[in-house]
């Protein structure tokens, strides 16, 4: 049997937490240099499983098959597409920045018992939260996704309820109140939709006989699979609902802008970087990869909702006074986007859609890393308490104004690529969807250059006048994720050469093809 790599990649960080939570109290920066550590070597399997993936070569690669639950048919079976590899390495490569980031976020404070607030946890709750996300995106067992699905939850309620974030405007005690309250709603949002979830996976399985994806594919190849279309429609609705919370598509959005402003900023990256992605993800390789005919059937719903999403958060974003929640619903209008081309059902919308992913991870984890080392020295969140920071703190401002550019997709940075493409493939569609998700791209600038404005310029407030710039440690958080979004804004081959063939396996599952242009005939 070959190296189970994929197990590995998923097995090390795993591994991390336990060692992290393993060491005595009292050491709590060799904790921090240990997860660091653990989360360095899983960025470099990572490398090693994408220089090991063959684009042209089977759909799933890599993969593992053992049995697991044998009774009830469930496997843990493991393969990685072009799809699953982006997203695996985009979680690699920005777990170890949310921990240098987060490096002092949990250190005690002097009003505080350690008991309370244990460094040892929050890192090794961080790698283990990797290791479940790394899991999912790897998992060809539906059951076995479903767990993980899940799991995942039980860390992020801590990160969230246990380690807010410390520039909250009001008492301790108040707080307290306010992070309890966003880390139970967001657990009881995503549990919600996991069971509406756990009731599909089990209707699946009567209808199926097997939770395999390969099985059911080839099944449903050889015409042995029959779905009759009600069915198919309500198992599909059980999943998409579950991923629409996750994702997060409005109306079920409403847990996010509380879970990003409680949180700390790296666990909030943690959150619509790399977690909510589960969900657009999930997408992608169940909505349309086993119910292609009910996925076609709620395209014009999908759609709307997306397109909702995209103006509605970004509107929300433009009248935000706090700098997290401005990025959270900034964030809840380009996952309308990555909804977007994902249902526009053309090969530009989807690859477009991978690539958001994966741009939006990395330009959100440079914009909110930079506003949390902003938040921590203010301790504020509040927009109005900045003003004229980029005449005392230029490197903080210059990296900020990057992050920012990013987010609302100027040409030369990642995401202007993914979303382009979003748009080139909707409008081959959906003409009139494209014309409506275009003023997200006026209302992004808008809240950007906005938040910019009322931050960096002006006059220098009194209370930022001795703000200190940035540091060696937050330095070598910001300039790598900035050198990674220019590098794929001008040069993105190396990401579309994976996703293309997986995109179109996708669109082969759901029976479409690309609308070919109109033409007219010369007179």
């Amino acid at each position: 049997m070959s190296f189970p790599l994929l197990t590995a990649t998923a097995a090390l960080p795993a591994i991390g937490a336990i060692a992290t939570a393993a060491v005595p109290a009292a050491r709590r920066t060799a904790a921090k240099w240990l997860a660091l550590l653990f989360s360095l070597g899983t960025l470099v399997l990572a490398a090693v499983v994408f220089l090991r993936f063959e684009p042209g070569g089977d759909r799933y690669q890599l993969t593992e098959s053992r049995a697991w639950i044998a009774d009830f048919g469930v496997r843990y079976e493991l393969g990685v597409d072009g799809i699953g590899v982006a997203l695996l390495g985009l979680t690699a490569l920005l777990i170890p920045f949310v921990i240098a980031a987060a490096w002092h976020d949990a250190d005690p404070l002097e009003t505080t018992s350690t008991r309370w607030r244990p460094t040892q946890g929050f890192f090794a709750l961080i790698l283990m939260v990797e290791a479940m996300v790394i899991l999912s995106f790897v998992a060809t067992d539906v059951f076995l996704f479903y767990i993980l699905f899940e799991a995942m939850l039980i860390p992020m309620y801590f990160l969230i309820g246990g380690f807010g974030d410390r520039a909250h405007a009001g008492t301790d005690e108040s707080a307290a109140t306010q992070r309890s309250y966003a880390a139970v709603k967001f657990l009881l949002y995503n549990l919600a939709g996991g069971l509406i979830m756990l009731a599909a996976v089990i209707g699946l399985y009567v209808v199926a006989g097997s939770f395999s994806l390969s099985e059911i594919a080839e099944a449903r190849a050889n015409g042995s699979l029959e779905m009759a279309t009600s069915t198919e429609r309500w198992l599909f609705l059980g999943f998409f609902f579950a991923f629409a919370v996750k994702a997060p598509l409005w109306p079920l959005h409403t847990w996010l802008p509380n879970a990003m402003g409680e949180a700390t900023a790296p666990v909030a990256v943690l959150i619509t970087a790399i977690v909510d992605k589960v969900g657009t993800f999930a997408m992608l390789r169940f909505c349309l990869g086993l119910f292609p005919e009910a996925s076609k059937w709620a395209t014009p719903v999908v759609i709307t909702l997306a397109l909702i999403s995209i103006v509605y958060g970004a509107l929300l974003a433009v009248g935000q006074r706090d700098i997290k929640r401005l990025i959270a619903y900034a964030s809840i209008s380009h996952f309308g986007f990555i909804i977007l081309g994902i249902f526009a059902m053309t090969s530009q919308g989807q690859s477009g859609a991978t690539l958001y992913m994966v741009n939006h991870g990395i330009s959100t984890a440079a914009l909110l890393l930079v506003a949390g080392f902003l938040i921590t020295r203010r301790g504020s969140r509040l927009i109005a308490d900045y003003g004229g920071v980029q005449k005392v703190a230029p490197v903080l401002a210059g990296t900020f104004l990057i992050g920012g550019l990013a987010t609302l997709s100027l040409p030369g940075l990642a995401p202007f690529v993914s979303e382009f493409l979003v748009l080139v493939g909707t409008f081959s569609a959906y003409p009139v969807a494209g014309v409506v998700a275009t003023s997200g791209i006026v209302l992004a600038a808008l809240y950007v250059l906005v938040l910019y404005q009322r931050t960096m310029t002006g006059p220098v407030q009194e209370s930022v006048r001795s703000m200190p710039d940035l540091k060696a440690r937050e330095l070598a958080v910001a300039v790598p994720l900035i050198a990674v979004l220019i590098f794929l804004g001008v040069f993105p081959k190396p990401l579309t050469e994976v996703v293309n063939p997986a995109v179109e396996h996708t669109m082969s599952d759901v029976q479409k093809k690309d609308p070919q242009p109109e033409v007219e005939a010369a007179k």
